[in-house]
């Protein structure tokens, strides 16, 4: 895609880039009293039954992840047109999410403005390594990486992570302002599972607030996954990379059935929301279907997006994500090619 269309297609998505106040105080409304609601009917029922408690925990965490786009969009100041609103909305949301929110909003502006860049991998990503890294790195460093990027790591303890200890701390450089947001939100939390203890009793925590944080953080983490981590994502050295191609060729439309794209507050249509971080999550679709050339980003479903699972290393030769079978197999096939050329080696010299 030439430089001018680039500019055109930033351009064509502008118009969408904008907050209405209405839409935004609508999704306030029919997002945040059903979780409440459903939170209440998950702990009134554990008199009945542990798993009807659950049902209502799993659609109350379906509510929780709808929340977090909220809270995404006001890191963004897309959500409303007032800054202060957004950082007071951000700020309550990110309570209710477990999330610090101007820490978060440092990291994720960070992620979209480096997201593809092999040069510039850290912050706000999912660790990706390379083939020609993996090769070089240690036993140790290997290990590492694979634990980490192992599904029951990255989607079983990684929730707790979130929750007990990333979003808890600062940085040591952070600012003022960034430091005490994470602060008054670790308090409130403090505060909030104090008082449900005293009130309701460790079973409110453990089988209601426990569930429902849980498989939130779990299907969180899935979604920004899939997003990037799919077979021909793009990633590219600085020299080489571009913000547009890695919004639309490293980010991908992941195609929900219409109730989930409801529950995810469209979050799907990811190739635009990284083309245009400003336009809300709910003009993201108008913006897809208004726009011709973002509806060829990479389409993954429900079903094809489960290979995922398998895309370990991104393998800048051929430009796409293999597993470490492969890995393993093309290391194999290396060391094969290596004992060759010395025993050649050994004969001519002979």
């Amino acid at each position: 895609m030439s430089k001018q269309k680039q500019a055109q297609l930033r351009k064509d998505v502008m118009p969408y880039a904008t907050s209405q106040t209405k839409k935004s105080i609508f999704q306030l409304v029919n997002t945040i009293p059903p979780f409440f609601i459903l939170w209440f009917f998950a702990y009134q029922s554990l008199s009945i039954s542990i798993w009807l408690s659950l049902a209502f925990s799993v659609i109350a965490a379906g509510f929780m992840v709808r929340t977090f786009i909220i809270f995404h969009d006001c890191a963004h100041q897309s959500f409303f047109k007032n800054k202060k609103v957004n950082r007071v909305i951000g700020t309550v949301t990110g309570i209710l999410t477990h999330f610090a929110f101007e820490k978060w909003k440092r990291e994720h502006s960070i992620h979209h403005a480096t997201s593809g860049n092999l040069d510039q991998r850290g912050t706000g990503d999912i660790w990706v390594m390379t083939v020609k890294e993996y090769e070089r790195a240690s036993k140790s460093e290997r290990l590492q990486y694979r634990l980490y990027r192992n599904p029951l790591v990255m989607f079983g303890l990684g929730p707790l992570s979130l929750f007990l200890y990333e979003n808890r701390i600062n940085r040591k450089d952070a600012r003022k302002k960034e430091r005490w947001n994470t602060y008054i939100i670790n308090i409130a939390l403090v505060v909030i599972y104090t008082v449900l203890f005293l009130t309701l009793g460790w079973q409110a925590i453990l089988l209601v607030q426990l569930p429902i944080a849980y498989i939130a953080g779990v299907l969180g983490i899935w979604l920004f996954y899939v997003q990037h981590q799919f077979e021909d994502s793009y990633f590219e050295n600085e020299s080489e990379w571009d913000y547009v191609k890695a919004a639309v060729d490293g980010s991908s439309y992941y195609k929900l059935p219409r109730w989930l794209e409801w529950m995810t507050g469209n979050i799907g249509y990811h190739h635009v929301h990284h083309l245009a971080p400003r336009v809300p999550n709910y003009h993201l679709e108008k913006a897809h279907a208004g726009t011709p050339p973002l509806q060829q980003a990479t389409t993954i479903t429900l079903k094809t997006s489960l290979e995922s699972i398998r895309f370990r290393l991104y393998d800048e030769e051929k430009k796409m994500f293999i597993s470490f079978k492969k890995m393993k197999k093309k290391l194999v096939m290396k060391n094969k090619v290596s004992v060759s050329s010395a025993k050649t080696s050994q004969t001519i010299r002979s």
